[in-house]
C-alpha cells in the first residue's frame, strides 16, 4: 500500500523529522543553522509554528499553513537543504544520494500527522514539550533550551513546573 500524506489546505500538521545518523548531535550543535534555515524559508514560503522542539538527532514540530496552502513537503525540502549547505561536508554520502545531490544528513522522509481539534492540538503540543524528559535529556521539560515550552511559559499559557507529574498527561504514543 502506498502511503498517502494528508493535503488539507490551510491545516495544522504535526512533524517529526529525522537525521540519517540517530547518533548525531548535528540539530542542537548547529542550532543557529537550524534557525536560520527555517527563518528563511518562511520568508519565502510562510507558516505559523505553533510549536517546537529541537533533539539532537530529530525535531518535533507543529504547523498552521497559511489558507489555501498545503505545500508542507516543500517547506520541509527546503528547510533541510538550507541546514544542510550551512555544514562543512562530513558525512558519508551513498551513490544513491550522490546521485540525487542529497547531502545524507537527514533521512529522506518525515512524518505527519494532520491536527484534528483542540483536544488533539493540546496533546501534539505536549507531546512535543515532554519529548526531551522521555529521551532523558533532562528531568524536567523546562531545562531543555531548543523548545517552544519556554514561549508557552512567557505568554502564561504553561508554568515552568509543566509536566513534572507526567501521569498528568495524555500524549500520544508516538516515539
Amino acid at each position: 500500500m502506498r502511503y498517502r500524506r494528508a493535503n488539507v489546505p490551510g491545516a495544522t500538521y504535526f512533524f517529526t523529522v529525522n537525521l540519517q545518523d540517530r547518533q548525531s548531535q548535528l540539530l542542537t550543535d548547529h542550532i543557529d543553522a537550524l534557525r536560520n534555515a527555517f527563518r528563511t524559508v518562511q520568508i519565502r514560503y510562510p507558516f505559523e509554528i505553533i510549536a517546537m522542539v529541537v533533539m539532537p538527532e530529530h525535531l518535533h514540530s507543529i504547523w498552521q499553513l497559511p489558507e489555501g496552502d498545503v505545500d508542507f513537503s516543500l517547506r520541509w525540502s527546503l528547510i533541510k537543504a538550507a541546514f544542510s549547505k550551512a555544514l562543512p561536508k562530513q558525512e558519508n554520502i551513498s551513490s544513491s544520494r550522490e546521485r540525487k545531490r542529497e547531502r545524507g544528513i537527514w533521512q529522506r522522509r518525515f512524518w505527519e500527522h494532520m491536527i484534528r481539534d483542540d483536544d488533539d492540538l493540546e496533546k501534539h503540543v505536549a507531546y512535543l514539550h515532554y519529548n526531551p524528559v522521555k529521551h532523558g535529556y533532562v528531568d524536567n521539560a523546562s531545562d531543555w533550551p531548543y523548545s517552544s515550552l519556554h514561549k508557552f511559559v512567557e505568554k502564561g499559557l504553561l508554568d515552568t513546573s509543566w509536566g513534572d507529574n507526567v501521569s498528568s498527561l495524555d500524549l500520544p504514543g508516538y516515539e
